[in-house]
């Protein structure tokens, strides 16, 4: 469980990288998992495998999971 939450945040930070949104730890485990989720049903879980998510879907998952939150909830600058 907690091997999952640690590649979920690196996975999310990845993403966050990836869009330029720096929003913290939470936002980023919670971005991986959804991510990994939304990429995975998407994208199939081809690819290398860490702690039971496919990387390479689950971070295009979490870049989109990620865009959509930053075009609903996007801070102003």
């Amino acid at each position: 469980m907690l091997w999952t939450l640690i590649i979920g945040a690196v996975i999310g930070a990845i993403a966050g990288s990836i869009t330029g949104e720096k929003r913290g730890c939470l936002f980023n485990i919670v971005a991986g998992l959804v991510g990994s989720f939304i990429g995975q049903s998407l994208f199939d879980s081809w690819g290398p495998q860490l702690a039971g998510m496919a990387v390479i879907p689950s971070i295009l998952g979490a870049v989109i999971f990620v865009a959509v939150i930053s075009f609903f909830f996007g801070r102003s600058r």
